[in-house]
């Protein structure tokens, strides 16, 4: 049996698992601690490569 975790804490995933959307496409995790915390660094990531470089 294939087993499956979660995408921002590895924990082993079971019927309470919650499908965020990330970046165009589906992911799954644990629980909405994680879930907030994988939207919280997508929102990050989009940020940092918006913002032009300071040289």
């Amino acid at each position: 049996m294939n087993e499956q975790t979660c995408a921002a804490c590895d924990y082993k995933l079971d019927d309470t698992r919650i499908l965020v959307n990330i970046g165009g496409k589906p992911v799954e995790v644990c629980c909405e601690e994680c879930a907030t915390k994988l939207r919280e660094a997508e929102k990050s990531a989009k940020a940092a490569t918006r913002q032009p470089a300071n040289n």
